[in-house]
């Protein structure tokens, strides 16, 4: 239960997460359906047919036109929502300028655990499904959404186990559980997204594709938007432990800013060409600060 302190559940337990566009779930709910039923918003007449309820009958239209017709509405259900966690290396990066936890700066994996703990305990609390996968270089865990109560403790153990891996390889992963997800939901992504920018964008749009509503949370450390450091410094990639390079960061820092700047810039570009929520999440913020106002925001 460390992922799910009580000052957290006391700030943010009645928030909720919505579906902006339809989604196909498989219990009532309070999101929109592409199905037809006979719910509270109004969708369309279609013509009668023998069988139907005539409860169902327009009579004003009858009157109007003397033809019968049935008045369909949009149909609601829950959400299924499945929450990709980035653990590849690189998420282990935990800088000075990072809210502290239990007395130590939260990684950037750490800090994604918390909100995707948080995030599936609203989404189960509210009786939509949420699901789980983890993956570096590879898919590591797969936890399929589910509404019941016991799938809060699946996901908690699960995240519970991560630990940072290996290389990223988000746009192959992206690409693969595209095609595993059965009905069109919600897929939130908890990443610092660092992969070829073309290669991952073209796995978004696939997401798209599939008509899924993606959330994408970019975690970003503090020094990695400011490059504070000023004194002669030896570099580890934290995704190849025997690679460290020695560096001058005065000599580098306007060049890596520069880039830094055009990734950003880039991914946020095509998350608002394909209509995909763009939240960076900053770990100097404290993680249910940044979640509550953005929830909020949202509804």
């Amino acid at each position: 239960m460390r992922f799910l302190p009580p000052e957290t559940l006391a700030k943010l337990g009645r928030c909720e997460l919505s579906a902006r566009g339809v989604v196909e779930g498989f219990i009532s709910g309070r999101h929109k359906s592409p199905f037809k039923g006979f719910s509270v918003e109004f969708a369309e007449h279609r013509q009668y047919t023998p069988g139907d309820d005539l409860r169902n009958l327009d009579w004003r239209v009858l009157a109007r036109k003397d033809r019968y017709f049935i008045k369909q509405y949009i149909d609601e259900t829950n959400m299924r929502v499945t929450l990709l966690l980035d653990a590849s290396g690189s998420m282990a990066y935990a800088g000075d300028e990072a809210a502290p936890r239990d007395g130590r700066p939260l990684s950037k994996l750490a800090y994604a655990q918390y909100i995707a703990a948080m995030l599936g305990y609203l989404l189960v609390n509210q009786q939509d499904a949420a699901g789980l996968v983890t993956f570096d270089t590879a898919l590591r865990t797969y936890l399929p959404a589910r509404a019941r109560a016991s799938q809060v403790r699946s996901i908690l153990e699960t995240l519970d186990q991560t630990e940072p891996g290996g290389e990223t390889a988000l746009a192959k992963i992206f690409h693969d559980i595209a095609e595993r997800i059965p009905r069109r939901g919600m897929v939130v992504i908890l990443s610092d997204l660092y992969d070829d920018p073309a290669a991952l964008i073209q796995a978004l749009h696939h997401f798209r594709y599939r008509r899924h509503e993606v959330l994408l949370f970019h975690i970003v450390a503090e020094e990695e938007l400011t490059f504070p450091f000023e004194s002669y410094t030896k570099f580890q990639d934290l995704e190849c432990s025997d690679n460290r390079l020695p560096i001058d960061p005065r000599t580098i820092r306007a060049t890596y800013l520069t880039r830094m700047r055009a990734f950003l810039d880039e991914i946020e570009a095509a998350c608002g060409r394909l209509k995909i929520d763009y939240v960076r999440m900053n770990t100097r913020v404290p993680y249910d600060q940044a979640l509550a106002e953005y929830l909020s925001l949202r509804n």
